[in-house]
């Protein structure tokens, strides 16, 4: 059997460098939302790595169930599927936050809060950027001959 590259499950229980860094950047920007808006709450710094962990695992759930519902949009074919799939995206764009806000609230209660749709949807648009920029900015360089 060969091992050289893990399943999905394999994937999962074991953390990458990028999934690292990913938490810690979303720990900064949790933070700095905690200090600039009022609609967020963390009562401290433990609490915001745990969200961040718990805001990880949902982002990358979300981005994958996105990739899929984008997929079915390419793959329709007629323009009934078009929009049965854009209405799906739009539901997973608006379901995922909703789903964010209740876990928030399940696993940490009164202890941490995102506010509500629209600052949990600024804050996970911010997140993303974020993700986004660390990850170009830590991209090895292009090596090019010397001319």
């Amino acid at each position: 059997m060969d091992t050289s590259r893990p399943g999905p499950v394999r994937r999962w229980a074991r953390a990458q460098p990028a999934d690292v860094i990913d938490v810690f950047v979303y720990t900064v920007v949790l933070n700095l939302a905690v200090e600039y808006v009022p609609a967020v709450i963390s009562e401290g710094f433990t609490l915001s790595l745990l969200t961040a962990v718990l805001l990880k695992v949902a982002l990358e759930l979300v981005l994958r169930a996105k990739g899929w519902v984008v997929g079915r949009y390419h793959a329709a074919r007629t323009p009934g599927g078009k929009v049965v799939a854009g209405l799906g995206l739009w539901g997973v764009a608006v379901g995922s936050k909703l789903v964010v806000l209740k876990l928030v609230d399940l696993v940490f209660g009164d202890r941490v809060s995102l506010g509500g749709f629209i600052p949990v949807t600024l804050l996970v648009v911010a997140l993303l950027l974020a993700r986004g920029a660390v990850r170009r900015l830590l991209e090895p360089l292009p090596l090019t001959p010397p001319t």
